[in-house]
């Protein structure tokens, strides 16, 4: 490849006492999926330097041990001389360098998970999450570099927001450190590219894939999201900012970055409710870049890549930024106050109607997405909630108070302006989640202990009668009992296959487990639609038989039809004006 004999004569990068890290990125041969890395050191004292690849993601919390994509790992000095290099943990290689001036790594990446996480390369494309493409140099992720991209023969284009070197060098980027490297995504090939302003920033689109999008369609809607958006805080950090875009079968949803980000969706998404389901993707990540890349936990950066980073507090960033992406849809024109609050209806009644939610606190929910968020399984439902939508519900509250005690003059926003101002711009820093409750508590003019005890920390359904009073919202409850087989069946070739039971139902005091086969039914042979169709007639105490396969062993069930009370809310807008409501809902 004549590319590569010039690459090293164009990497030049900044240094931290003369050290430099430079990456060289190829891909010869895009059919069998691998990315080809080499990465120079240079300036290192130390006689042994121990390399690794992250473990997680930035944005998404689960270890996904993308070490296991890696092949075999070299390691040469300057003058091509091999180095003993031995493996030391499951993400981690050490390298006795001993007086080398140099370091050559060289190493292949396995990239076939197209999501907006992990990364791909086949003869279509090559797109590269960096955490999971780029090792870094232990102790010293403040290194800045440079990173060269030699696109396969058959690709024409690298988006990034990764700066470029020179402009007559279009694929040489350079990075101030590790966090700022792998917090830039790279789409490699002959991608749609567009671009527009809004807010006075550049945003510049990527798009892989055909799709049925218009391109000044899009550019007008996004540009009235950001604009929105923008208006919470005041400005707008960026001055360019990057949109990666995958028209896919399986939407993955988004990632967000601190100048970018990458969005997976259905290539025919860009019509009806769907579209509107798109900018509200668009609205969210975007809203990311003040709301965690900005505003962020103390444990969300600097990040430690080889384990878990715990935060109770990502009800409040993933949320709030859920409330927001709604919201925002509204204050653009593309939600009636009436289609807002039914949005808002929806994820009180999903939130509260869920058995999880008595269980797990959503401070819970956020520190343990490690382990239970992104695994779930057949008993999640009983046990979990996620920090997103009970987040979202909480925030309103939230908004809703700050507006009531201020009679209309600040909501929500103006605490986050706040917590940017003061934590961000002036401190430079994350906050703690004490700090977090003591400004809150600070901005709302109370104590929010039982605030924290009650929905927080526990589980306890809000009185959302009493929270909207005086907001022109009645809220009323339309709780009710009634009889419920508390158990979820899916068909598998014409059988009937139990696949989710909820706790203290009455299929669980049946004995009936998940994975069983129901076959009969009071002697009678039944599929899925049949014993649906039975349990909706059934009233409280009605009794049958059930014949059931259990790891092909049948045996015979009592079944006996219990009661179930799943509480719901009805929102509705009030006849009379409200200036409180037109403040909330503009």
């Amino acid at each position: 490849m004549k590319l590569k004999a010039l690459v090293f004569v164009f990497l030049c990068c900044g240094t931290v006492y003369g050290q430099t890290v430079k990456y060289y990125l190829s891909m010869p041969k895009p059919q069998n999926h691998y990315f080809h890395v080499e990465m120079v050191l240079e300036g290192f004292n130390e006689k042994s330097i121990d390399v690794s690849l992250p473990v997680w993601s930035p944005g998404s919390y689960l270890v996904r041990e993308f070490s296991k994509n890696i092949n075999l790992v070299t390691a040469t000095d300057g003058s091509g001389k091999e180095l003993q290099l031995k493996k030391t943990k499951k993400n981690t290689w050490s390298i006795a360098k001993g007086k080398s001036s140099e370091i050559r790594i060289a190493y292949d990446v396995y990239a076939f998970e197209l999501s907006v996480r992990t990364s791909f390369l086949d003869l279509t494309h090559g797109f590269v999450s960096g955490s999971g493409v780029f090792m870094f140099v232990e102790d010293h992720l403040d290194i800045s570099g440079d990173v060269v991209v030699v696109p396969y023969d058959g690709f024409s284009e690298v988006s990034t927001a990764l700066p470029r070197k020179e402009r007559n060098k279009p694929f040489v980027f350079s990075y101030s450190d590790y966090d700022h490297l792998v917090d830039c995504p790279i789409e490699i090939g002959n991608q749609l590219i567009f671009d527009f302003k809004a807010s006075g920033v550049n945003h510049t689109v990527a798009i892989y894939g055909e799709g049925n999008f218009e391109i000044e369609t899009l550019k007008r809607d996004m540009s009235k999201v950001i604009e929105e958006e923008t208006k919470v805080f005041g400005q707008n950090p960026n001055k360019e900012y990057l949109f990666i875009i995958h028209n896919v079968v399986d939407g993955q949803g988004g990632l967000e970055h601190k100048n970018s980000t990458t969005l997976s969706v259905n290539r025919w998404t860009y019509s009806g409710n769907s579209y509107v389901k798109f900018l509200s993707l668009v609205a969210h990540e975007y809203f990311h870049l003040w709301n965690v890349k900005r505003i962020r936990p103390f444990e969300l950066g600097p990040f430690d890549y080889n384990k878990e980073n715990y935060t109770d507090l990502l009800w409040v960033m993933e949320g709030f930024t859920s409330y927001y992406d709604e919201l925002l849809l509204l204050r653009a024109g593309y939600y009636s106050q009436s289609e807002f609050l039914a949005k808002m209806e929806s994820s009180i009644n999903y939130v509260e109607g869920s058995v999880g939610a008595r269980v797990q606190p959503v401070a819970h929910a956020s520190y343990d997405a490690w382990i239970k968020a992104y695994r779930p399984n057949e008993n999640s439902s009983n046990t979990t909630m996620t920090y997103y939508t009970r987040g979202s519900i909480l925030a309103a509250f939230l908004d809703v108070k700050i507006i009531r005690n201020s009679k209309g003059e600040r909501g929500l926003d103006h605490f986050l302006q706040h917590m940017y101002e003061k934590f961000y711009v002036k401190a430079a820093r994350g906050f703690t989640s004490s700090e977090f409750k003591q400004e809150l508590e600070g901005f709302t003019g109370e104590n929010l202990d039982s605030f924290y005890a009650d929905y927080i920390d526990g589980t306890a359904i809000p009185t959302y009668s009493d929270l909207f009073e005086g907001m022109g919202v009645s809220v009323t409850d339309v709780t009710s009992t009634k009889p419920d087989f508390g158990a979820t069946l899916r068909s598998s070739g014409g059988k009937a296959i139990i696949s989710r039971i909820r706790t203290n139902s009455a299929a669980e005091d049946a004995g009936l487990s998940v994975n069983d086969e129901i076959i009969g039914c009071n002697g009678y042979r039944v599929n899925k639609s049949d014993i649906e169709g039975v349990m909706r007639s059934l009233r409280k105490g009605d009794e049958l038989d059930l014949l059931i396969s259990r790891d092909e062993i049948l045996f015979s069930v009592s079944f006996k039809m219990t009661n179930y009370a799943k509480p719901r809310f009805l929102l509705n807008l009030t006849n009379e004006e409200n200036k409180l409501r037109d403040y909330w809902l503009r």
